[in-house]
């Protein structure tokens, strides 16, 4: 018997390396620049910079004060970072005719350390940044004055049909991605009846929020999100002695929502008495499962909090609520309307935090609570447990592993 043995064909295999080097080529068709801009044109302005930068380019901009500059990225693969201390954009009470001091339409877009202030429109929803599709990611930014610090549109907004719905939410407009790390959100403006929130989310795919912090809003909410996946970890959201805002969070479409150790206050001219919300609007996405771990929730008013609000009635039936060793402070009501899985919960009193007043919020040293926690490692297929906490002024550090019980709240230290 002839054993046969396939060889290659030697044209075949000429083509073959012909086209690996046509890509290689291709791909190194253009080597990743960057440009340098300042805020009068020196050395280059920002509207060049934009003409001229090439998908993968970097644009960094020098410290200083941005006025009447706005930025349209269409489609767009590009870093823009501010050098030094955080450029300043300056919205001076208007915006472009796309309602942003910055707006990203489409593509892959990094924004990080520069500040954006005082964006005003028309019909009060001027934003700092409004993303229109693609993905976004905010690295230490500032928003302070804005009607909404960031807003992200709904996808049947950004396609104006009804397509890109819950009936299509795989649409491409709703799988746009926002993720915010290491950036500060404040001074709502205090304009009666215009709700800015400091963060407004439409029916994107996913948004993460980590290390950032949220003070000072007014009216409307600290963080609104109506995306299908929203993961919402390690910040600080608490109004300060002067803030008025409504809800600390709004997870008003449902969806699959991860709160993790979380600093998360309510201050004493809060509009509301709701501080984390689920599902006010009704059903949007096909699942719906509400994670709430190791947050530490503080009411600073006389009048009792309700710490967490599910609306069960406009939920689907198969709506998932878990709420694992959170610390409540101050007077509340907690699971009350939620149904669903709370365990290692435990009450608290701002005097038995180590120093409530310098913002130390972690449980004081002996605290009958330290190691109460329930074991949060596998909960529906996830681990809950806590791998980091805020660390002031904004970001994270990590927590050590080790096999101690957890302690309820947002601090292990």
């Amino acid at each position: 018997m002839t054993t046969m043995t396939s060889r290659p064909v030697p044209a075949l295999h000429r083509a073959l390396r012909a086209l690996a080097l046509c890509l290689l080529m291709l791909g190194d068709a253009h080597a990743a620049e960057r440009w340098l801009v300042g805020p009068e044109d020196v050395p280059m302005g920002l509207e060049q910079a934009l003409r001229q930068a090439q998908d993968g380019d970097t644009i960094e901009l020098l410290s200083g004060d941005y006025k009447g500059q706005h930025v349209l990225l269409d489609q767009r693969r590009l870093v823009l970072r501010g050098v030094g201390q955080a450029p300043v954009f300056h919205g001076q009470g208007k915006v472009s005719l796309h309602k942003a001091l910055w707006t990203v339409r489409g593509g892959d877009v990094r924004i990080e350390n520069i500040e954006f202030r005082g964006a005003r429109s028309a019909d009060a929803n001027g934003a700092g940044v409004r993303l229109e599709g693609g993905r976004l990611k905010i690295v230490g930014c500032s928003f302070y004055d804005n009607e909404y610090g960031v807003l992200a549109l709904n996808a049947e907004v950004i396609a104006n049909t009804a397509a890109n719905t819950a009936a299509n939410p795989t649409a491409p407009a709703a799988l746009a991605e926002l993720d915010i790390e290491r950036s500060l959100f404040g001074l709502a403006p205090r304009v009666a009846g215009s709700l800015p929130h400091l963060l407004n989310v439409g029916r994107i795919g996913r948004l993460s929020v980590t290390g950032s912090r949220f003070q000072q809003g007014y009216e409307g909410h600290m963080i609104k999100s109506r995306a299908r996946e929203s993961l919402i970890a390690y910040n600080f959201i608490h109004d300060g002695q002067r803030g008025a805002s409504s809800y600390e969070i709004d997870l008003s479409a449902g969806g699959l929502a991860t709160v993790l150790g979380n600093v998360i206050g309510q201050g004493v001219d809060s509009q509301n008495p709701v501080m984390v919300a689920y599902g006010a609007e009704g059903r949007v996405w096909e699942r719906n499962v509400l994670h709430l771990s190791h947050n530490t929730l503080i009411n600073n008013k006389l009048m009792p909090a309700w710490f967490l609000r599910v609306w069960r009635d406009r939920l689907p039936a198969d709506t998932e609520v878990v709420a694992l060793n959170n610390l409540l402070v101050g007077p509340g009501i907690f699971w009350l309307g939620a149904a669903g899985r709370f365990e290692g919960n435990y009450g608290a009193s701002l005097g038995m935090l180590r120093d409530a007043e310098t913002y130390a919020f972690e449980l004081a040293p002996g605290s009958i609570w330290r190691g109460r926690g329930v074991d949060v490692s596998r909960v529906n297929g996830r681990d809950l447990s806590p791998k980091a906490e805020f660390e002031w002024p904004v970001g994270t550090r990590p927590l050590p592993p080790g096999p101690s019980r957890l302690s309820p709240g947002a601090f292990q230290r």
